[in-house]
């Protein structure tokens, strides 16, 4: 059932009544109304403390007494909105539920004895802090500017590197109780309609009474991503990058208070790239481009096969004999396995909650001084070390965390099919995880593309990172309108 906002009334009174019993005035220390006379009428100022701007409250309050009786005895509010309030952003509010959201987003309301429409004010100023690079996606050359927590900033950065007017911005708030701002950011030439549409559809349809964890939240609602291990959308704090997502034609939307945007449609090869191949040129990208892709399939794949082939030794030809476990130790092979994975799990979480300045310290003395004694009681064997290294450094060097993450799931599966089937076990994890794969959608594209359906100009530049002056077309992974880049 649709629910019937409730409008403003024409008696100052009743509204003052309604908003102060909502808005919990009195009770909660830092929503205020300051109620005084502007040309005789009494008029009420809603506003939070700590999002209005000091100065430019104070201006408009200068601007309203100076106002006289004379000059607003008819048509009040659009004589106040037209010649008195000496501010850019002022807008309309008709309904009380509208001017309640306004308040709490930050804005000012001015309501007026008389008047069936309040005044809004944007002179909000959300607390925020300058952007910096992004911790998780440095360059080693490049911009050091990344998303902050602040929305219209995070669209700012964008705006300063597409300036073309036909970039469309659009606002949605989202959660019945936490009004969460969001924005759509495309090319209405550039980005295919469809894809548009259905992303301003899936969120128009979010219905929840908050989204506390901002993106991650709204993810699981717009990507509709169940229970699949695959990320459906990709997730940058770089503004580059973004820009370079926009003017291929995907969707980019931000989140408030969230350093991180989504970027959609996703495949598994846009969580495989990096900034630093486009920081680099031409030949040093690819070598980059093609030493990451080792790094992934190592996270994958090194410690599954190597517990597949230490089971099954006779498989492997005689120069690599050596792969197998000289000593088994005290304690099966594939438990080993799983204790050095979740020991490396909970010395990741253990380094996240350690002060920085300890952070370093705790890391070498897990590394080393843990793993010593473990291989000294014989409760690790060193292969198992070894490779549990290399696959832990192929995770790191992924630049998708989500990407990360779900490779380190299929890790855990395959490691358990090695353990029970060897070699075809593996085999056949591999083959379920591609067909899995295969199945899986972004808003419409396949995760493979451009393996399934096959594309090879689209899989030469992935293969390869192709000089800026030869890319004169859009990939066509996100169907651009426009797909001349020239």
């Amino acid at each position: 059932m649709e629910y019937k906002k409730r409008p403003v009334l024409p008696n100052l009174k009743e509204n003052l009544a309604i908003l102060k019993d909502d808005l919990g005035i009195g009770e909660s220390f830092d929503v205020l109304v300051r109620e005084f006379k502007v040309g005789g009428k009494d008029v009420a100022l809603f506003f939070v403390d700590g999002f209005a701007k000091d100065d430019v409250l104070v201006w408009i309050m200068q601007s309203l007494f100076q106002v006289g009786r004379e000059q607003i005895c008819i048509q009040a509010y659009q004589k106040l909105l037209d010649h008195h309030l000496p501010y850019i952003e002022t807008d309309k509010i008709e309904s009380l539920d509208d001017a309640e959201t306004s308040i709490l987003s930050g804005s000012l309301v001015l309501l007026i004895d008389g008047e069936k429409k309040a005044i809004e004010i944007d002179a909000r100023e959300y607390p925020a802090r300058t952007p910096e690079e992004p911790d998780v996606e440095r360059v080693t050359r490049g911009s050091r500017d990344g998303f902050v927590e602040t929305l219209i900033f995070n669209t700012a950065l964008v705006r300063r590197r597409v300036r073309d007017p036909r970039l469309r911005v659009e606002y949605v708030t989202v959660g019945r109780r936490s009004k969460t701002d969001i924005a759509v950011m495309y090319l209405k030439d550039v980005a295919h309609p469809e894809l548009v549409e259905t992303v301003r559809g899936r969120i128009d349809k979010v219905d929840v009474d908050g989204l506390p964890m901002a993106e991650k939240s709204l993810e699981e609602f717009i990507a509709r991503t169940g229970f699949s291990p695959f990320p459906k959308v990709r997730y940058t704090e770089r503004p580059d990058v973004a820009a370079v997502h926009i003017l291929e034609g995907h969707v980019v939307v931000v989140v408030d208070t969230s350093p991180s945007v989504m970027i959609m449609p996703a495949t598994i090869f846009h969580h495989m790239q990096h900034a630093e191949e486009y920081r680099q040129i031409p030949l040093v990208g690819t070598y980059i481009r093609w030493v990451r892709s080792l790094a992934i399939l190592l996270s994958l794949l090194a410690t599954p096969l190597w517990l597949a082939f230490a089971y099954q030794p006779e498989l492997l030809p005689e120069s690599l004999k050596f792969i197998g476990a000289q000593e088994v130790g005290l304690i099966p092979l594939y438990i080993q396995f799983f204790l050095a994975e979740v020991g490396l799990d909970i010395i990741r979480m253990a380094t996240i909650h350690t002060p920085s300045p300890l952070a370093t310290a705790l890391g070498i003395i897990a590394a080393f001084l843990i793993g010593d004694v473990a291989m000294s009681v014989g409760l690790l064997v060193p292969e198992v070390i070894l490779y549990m290294s290399a696959a832990a450094i192929g995770s790191f060097a992924t630049p998708s965390m989500e990407l990360g993450q779900t490779f380190k799931l299929f890790r855990l599966g395959l490691l358990a099919l090695a353990a029970i089937f060897q070699v075809p076990g593996v085999l056949v994890g591999l083959l379920v995880l591609v067909l899995w794969a295969a199945g899986t959608r972004s808003f419409g594209v396949s995760y493979l593309w451009p393996l399934m359906p096959f594309n090879a100009q689209a899989l030469l530049a992935i293969i390869l990172r192709k000089p800026v002056p030869m890319s004169k077309s859009r990939p066509g992974v996100a169907k651009p309108g426009d797909e001349d880049r020239a």
